[in-house]
């Protein structure tokens, strides 16, 4: 009889098979110092702080990593999201895929110029050490934009409000996530959970990934060590002769174990809110599968986008009334919708002198910070 899937098992024992069966990541002890010291200054303070998961996981295919899964991901939603949380007053714990987009450099990080091209060389002074070395410049046309972002990030930098952390695989994010939640105890409503991360839903459990690259060739029989044997392994379409074994590479994943209610009844502070996000393709199944979402893991919103007008559109699934709303950026100022319907349209404030069009998590986030108020209120009156 099979073992069971560690996803079929309850969840604290799925918990428990789940993180011991792979080592934790190196830099965790690290990343909690940085974190601890963190949130101590900012329960201090009585600062809210947000910890915004952002990016892709990628799923090794082999223990020492060539290959592995990921997903298109760009970290775009958590990036821009953790920018308008700290004009909002938050301390953000950005907890990211490393290389993706993060806050305030985004800007410029995966912009269609190149860096270099927001810059210019100044004519060299005639005085100067260096004849023919003139100063490096922002070009006069990026000066008032790249001032504005710049002067964000110090400020959010020297008055510590960032907290930059990164993870690759999923299980370093599953790993940093719990132990995150766990130090963010202390601060109790003042905790507030934006998972934007694209956590992938299946794995290879260390027991049964190959240790080292899997090949692509056939190999001598005295030099096969891989456990994949040689008629599953794809060795690709440019062949002279096309291979009789018609080989291939066979991955057999598990599902990831859905930690998500774990983080509401285990690892996160009492009283604190949990957001996540559910993107689909398809507009007939987002609406249900948000509040399917909402359900099972007893999240306080579940915000759901379509892969099409998720820059445009989003739709807020709450436990209490109106239970679905839509945040949309106005017509004038997007593309077409292709979901939800014009009467659930609300009235957005928005700043019309924006030179570069709207960005939905500038409506997002003061609606969210909102809820968030509306849920400490209830919880300190309920405790008089």
């Amino acid at each position: 009889m099979a073992a069971p899937l560690v996803g079929d098992m309850p969840p604290a024992e799925a918990e428990s098979v789940y993180f011991n069966e792979d080592s934790p990541p190196k830099a965790l002890p690290r990343h909690e110092a940085l974190a601890r010291a963190f949130i101590d200054l900012h329960v201090e303070a009585k600062r809210r702080v947000v910890l915004v998961t952002s990016g892709g996981t990628t799923v090794p295919l082999e223990a020492q990593t060539v290959r592995f899964i990921d997903n298109f991901s760009a970290g775009t939603r958590g990036a821009t999201s953790a920018e308008y949380f700290l004009e909002q007053g938050y301390a953000v714990i950005f907890l990211h895929r490393q290389y993706s987009l993060l806050p305030y450099s985004r800007h410029y990080s995966h912009s269609t110029n190149c860096f270099l091209d927001f810059m210019e060389e100044a004519p060299a002074s005639p005085d100067s050490p260096n004849p023919g070395h003139g100063r490096i410049m922002v070009r006069d046309e990026y000066q008032d934009e790249m001032r504005s972002v710049l002067r964000k990030y110090r400020y959010a930098k020297q008055h510590n409000r960032l907290l930059l952390l990164p993870f690759t695989t999923v299980a370093e994010y599953l790993f940093e996530l719990r132990s995150i939640a766990k130090l963010m105890r202390p601060l109790g409503p003042d905790a507030l959970f934006y998972l934007a991360a694209a956590v992938s839903d299946f794995f290879i459990p260390r027991s049964r990934m190959a240790e080292h690259k899997i090949q692509s060739g056939d190999l001598p029989p005295h030099m096969q060590g891989s456990a994949i044997s040689s008629d599953e392994i794809y060795t690709g379409e440019n062949e002279e002769k096309p291979s009789s074994n018609s080989k291939k590479l066979v991955v057999n994943l598990d599902p990831v174990p859905k930690f998500l209610h774990q983080l509401v009844d285990g690892w996160a502070p009492e009283g604190s809110m949990v957001v996540s996000f559910k993107l689909e393709t398809d507009p007939s199944l987002l609406v249900y599968k948000a509040r399917t979402a909402l359900q099972r893991y007893s999240h306080h919103l579940v915000i759901g986008n379509l892969l099409s007008t998720r820059k445009w559109e989003v739709v807020f699934i709450t436990p209490d009334e109106p239970h679905e709303r839509w945040i949309r950026v106005p017509k004038t100022r997007r593309s077409k919708s292709i979901s939800g319907v014009e009467d659930q349209v609300e009235p957005q404030q928005i700043d019309e002198s924006s030179r570069d069009g709207i960005e939905i998590e500038s409506l997002i986030i003061p609606e969210l910070v909102k809820l968030h108020t509306k849920m400490i209120e209830k919880q300190t009156q309920s405790a008089k």
